[in-house]
């Protein structure tokens, strides 16, 4: 009685679980004078079961813990308490119906005295005695002690979990407080989404962290930030919607837990991620330094109202599985990463619009004052002509006009290119693309060709015919580079707002086109015409030159 009052004063010294598991065993095996103890976890598996969440042996050397293999996880005599938690002696357990043998390397074992631990009522688990020294049997005063000793277990162990919650809270709320004022900083989606997965791991114990997005139609989920074991090497990996926990727990919306995921059949690993071009030696290193792990946890994290990801964590083989407590907590963690991602899209979607508004403004801007100055300026001097006696002068003058309209025709094509919200999104303009291709052809050119383009032309060509105009384009201001001889030429894309033609001029002041029939260049483009229904004609401008005209319908087959 003197050493059961004294087991009982030294296990509530402890306040860490671990040690205090280990406490209940070791006070357990001294009093009742066995050769072996163990104390097994009961955990709520969901469609497995009840099985044994941890298992803590004493009196076994390491070596031959290891020989044994895996700890086992509730069948036989161990499963026996399980299901009838009530205290259990046996003279010899190899009689007893329940009995499965032990696995290779196992010492033998014939005597056993079992107990459950009770927690605020609720089975906590149970403490597994075996081999009375002297070659004895476990008599009634043995099971009488191990019995007060279960009790007094139960309340070292209630109060080990509350200090170790208590605790747990108070990192919990300093994490949140971290998190929340990262968030309010405006931090980039990624940083905040690597400081959630950092915390939920310290806070939930966890080895590993990382945070699972969608990556397509089919549900599958990819590795967007990790922290922890391997981070680096599982960045971008894929877990399926099906056959992972996150999968499972991003479209049943509910948590999905495991005591070992390399068992589980709803379960997938999460390997490094490997290129196939990279070399094979550095595969092999990589897959044997990984570090096995066993217990995960994934919860669902809300993308939007009809997306869901997950935050998954793990611990490492061996390491008792996440409880109930643990689950929840984790949840809160989800909450804030998926606060990080509305925020990151609303803060993308505001700067978006505010770079809309600025569009609109530099447009209005630019009709209600630059054209109108300018197109003022143009009827000042074209006015003035009439009164200028210097021919060469007045011719001058009026080229200047011209310019005048041609720089008011290019800043209305700016104009509608600003107006126009959704060129990024669809990939760029053809309005700007034929800005390009022009530009580009001035370089074999030796001179920068005029663009005007009229007409609400990004929005009513389609994109295969966008495609053909480029293509023609490109083809006679090559043909005028390598065959002409140059020194001007004039681009003109005309989309009429009443019409439902496109009309592409090409025009130059080169040596025309002579006597030859029109071969290569030109019969492609007048291939392209054909080819969307429209034609392509060729004449000598008044002064010399050649203007070619594409025109075709609006609609391409």
């Amino acid at each position: 009685m003197h050493d059961l009052l004294a087991a009982v004063m030294d296990l509530g010294r402890d306040l860490e679980l671990p040690q205090v598991l280990r406490s209940i065993v070791e006070e357990a095996v001294s009093l009742t004078d066995a050769e072996y103890g163990a104390l097994g976890v009961i955990g709520h598996d969901g469609e497995l079961g009840d099985r044994l969440s941890r298992f803590l042996p004493v009196g076994l050397a390491d070596e031959v813990v290891e020989r044994i293999g895996p700890a086992p996880c509730g069948h036989g005599i161990l499963g026996e308490l399980i299901r009838n938690p009530a205290p259990l002696r046996l003279d010899d357990l190899s009689s007893h119906p329940s009995s499965f043998g032990f696995p290779a390397h196992h010492p033998p074992m014939r005597t056993f005295l079992g107990a459950p631990i009770r927690v605020r009522g609720e089975i906590f688990g149970n403490i597994y005695l075996t081999e009375k020294r002297g070659g004895g049997t476990f008599d009634a005063d043995d099971e009488a002690v191990l019995t007060a000793l279960s009790m007094a277990a139960g309340v070292a162990i209630d109060n080990a979990r509350l200090y170790h919650d208590s605790q747990r809270r108070e990192h919990r709320l300093e994490a949140l407080g971290e998190i929340t004022r990262t968030l309010l900083a405006g931090t980039e989606a990624d940083e905040a989404l690597r400081l959630i997965a950092r915390r939920a791991m310290e806070v939930a114990d966890a080895d590993q962290a990382a945070v699972l997005l969608p990556t397509g139609a089919d549900g599958d989920l990819r590795v967007r930030v990790a922290h922890g074991d391997h981070a680096e090497q599982v960045l971008g990996a894929v877990l399926p919607a099906t056959g992972s926990l996150s999968g499972l727990a991003a479209h049943a919306h509910r948590p999905a837990v495991t005591t070992d995921v390399r068992t589980d059949p709803r379960a997938l690993p999460l390997g490094p991620v490997t290129d196939a071009a990279e070399d094979v030696d550095a595969v092999e290193d990589a897959v044997e330094d990984a570090v096995e792990h066993g217990p995960v946890v994934a919860v669902p994290l809300p993308v939007d109202a009809a997306v869901c990801g997950a935050l998954r964590l793990s611990r490492r083989a061996g390491r008792p599985g996440f409880d109930t407590d643990e689950t929840l907590l984790i949840n809160g963690f989800a909450d804030q990463a998926a606060i990080a991602l509305q925020l990151a899209r609303h803060r993308a979607e505001s700067e978006e619009l505010a770079v809309l508004h600025d569009r609109d403004r530099i447009a209005r801007d630019l009709h209600d004052v630059a054209i109108q100055r300018l197109f003022a300026t143009g009827m000042t001097l074209q006015g003035a002509t009439r009164k200028i006696a210097d021919e060469q002068a007045a011719e001058r003058v009026g080229r200047a006009v011209d310019d005048l309209d041609a720089t008011i025709q290019i800043i209305r094509s700016t104009i509608l290119q600003l107006r126009t919200a959704d060129d990024d999104r669809r990939g760029p303009a053809l309005r700007r693309r034929l800005a390009e291709t022009v530009q580009l052809a001035g370089q074999h050119l030796g001179f920068r060709p005029s663009l005007r383009i009229s007409g609400p032309v990004d929005s009513t060509v389609s994109p295969a015919l966008a495609e053909h105009v480029l293509a023609v384009t490109a083809e006679a201001l090559s043909n005028i580079a390598r065959h002409a001889g140059a020194g001007r030429a004039d681009v003109e894309l005309t989309v009429p707002d009443t019409a439902d033609r496109l009309v592409l001029t090409v025009t130059d002041d080169g040596r025309g086109l002579g006597p030859a029939r029109p071969t290569g260049g030109l019969l492609n483009m007048g291939s392209r015409a054909e080819q969307c229904r429209g034609a392509l004609t060729l004449d000598t401008p008044e002064g010399g030159g050649t203007r070619i005209v594409w025109s075709v319908p609006l609609t391409v087959d």
